[in-house]
């Protein structure tokens, strides 16, 4: 379906609906019970594919200082999370020989959970948290953090004061950012000469092929394809020289960019480019059924959720996560259907969810209260959670999966 289109990277206007997942509230806009007095605010949430680069968008903004502010989304408190972080940040020393004498940047360095590597390891680091609740929890472990958004100005302030990075990582904020351009041209001003950068996102094609509508909100600008991104770095005088394909968050890409001719280009580009170009996505068509997909998976879960409810069963959910957001609003899903959502943030904990204000609680109420069935929206994190509530299971609790299809297990 056609549509009134701008591409944020190559500004060609011609664009296709992909999905309208209707009128939704702010995906991390988690609500105190006094602000049900208040008027929610919500936005239309309509994904696009642009048909120059094929880069797939959200077409309704929301500005991000609305968005990103204040923010209740803390990296620490998933076990996955810090152990592909302490990885990364020991292969990352190792390999670039980074030491005393180096600098390692982070975008949306959240609270420290990656740069307390770097700092173990004794390499000095920055980071860049728009969040300033968050950024304190990062001062207060001594990770340096400048409370400010990522783009070309703070990119060549940073460089003009002599704070040029070696190498500069962003690991799930790329595609967090509307100004795309401006956040590619403030990598390119900040690195050095023979710098890295690191970005890692959820990856298109496993989104499109595994159906991960839920990954779809207003925080989450951006879809990015090889395709799509070659074109978009070289605009800004950077390549990109190395991918690899991770399983974390569903299907998700590790790129490594560089100053065009600094470092050699890897066979992984051309293979996945390869790839890419042999399953379509460089076609509409490739994107024409993600749409129906998308209300097969409600129709599939809401009547597993019916038919429970309807035998007296009940139903709790588990993460009060941004694409639970997406999944619970769109699919209809509120305090009827569920009873509750436990998640393990504690600052998430006593508040309610986006537009369906269902109560969040604390993992230990999935034992305490017993639940029959425990919708799993934070399916990203499947293993790491089934273990940690194997006595809940032990006790007779069943969980639904419900990406990429519904699965009881």
């Amino acid at each position: 379906m056609s549509i009134n289109f701008e591409c944020r990277s190559c500004g060609s206007k011609q664009g296709e609906l992909v999905v309208d997942l209707g009128i939704q509230p702010l995906a991390n806009n988690l609500l105190l019970a006094a602000d049900l007095e208040k008027l929610e605010p919500k936005f239309p949430l309509r994904m696009a594919v642009c048909h120059s680069c094929w880069l797939l968008q959200i077409v309704d903004l929301v500005p991000p200082v609305q968005l990103f502010s204040e923010y209740l989304y803390f990296s620490s408190f998933s076990d996955l999370m810090l152990s592909h972080a302490r990885e990364a940040a020991s292969r990352y020393v190792k390999e670039y020989e980074l030491d005393s004498s180096s600098l390692v940047v982070e975008v949306a360095s959240n609270d420290g959970y990656f740069l307390q590597y770097f700092k173990a390891l004794g390499v000095p680091s920055l980071g860049i948290e728009p969040a300033a609740n968050i950024a304190k929890v990062a001062v207060e472990k001594g990770i340096e953090t400048l409370v400010e958004f990522f783009g070309k100005s703070l990119g060549m302030r940073l460089a003009e004061e002599g704070r040029k990075a070696d190498l500069i990582l962003g690991n799930n904020v790329f595609a967090h950012a509307p100004e795309t351009n401006d956040f590619v041209a403030g990598l390119a001003a900040q690195l050095k000469s023979a710098g890295r950068i690191i970005l890692e996102f959820p990856y298109a094609l496993d989104f499109i092929e595994k159906t991960e509508f839920d990954t779809i909100y207003h925080e989450h600008v951006f879809y990015f394809s090889l395709t799509a991104l070659i074109p978009l770095f070289k605009r800004h005088g950077l390549e990109i020289y190395h991918v690899e394909r991770l399983a974390i968050h569903g299907g998700s890409l590790r790129l490594f960019a560089s100053h065009i001719g600094a470092q050699t280009i890897r066979e992984t580009v051309a293979l996945l480019l390869n790839e890419e170009k042999s399953k379509g996505m460089a076609s509409a068509g490739y994107y024409s059924s993600f749409a129906e997909k998308v209300l097969e998976l409600k129709k599939s879960l809401n009547g597993l959720i019916e038919q429970l409810r309807g035998q007296g069963k009940r139903v709790a959910a588990y993460g009060a996560s941004a694409k639970g957001s997406t999944l619970l609003n769109f699919f209809g899903l509120d305090n009827r259907a569920l009873d509750f959502v436990v998640d393990r943030s504690t600052y998430k904990q006593g508040r309610l969810t986006p537009g369906t204000h269902i109560p969040i609680v604390a993992p230990d109420q999935l034992l305490a209260r017993q639940p029959d069935y425990t919708l799993l929206l934070t399916w990203n994190f499947a293993d790491e959670i089934l273990k940690q509530q194997q006595a809940y299971r032990d006790a007779g609790g069943k969980f639904i999966v419900p990406i990429p299809k519904v699965t009881v297990v």
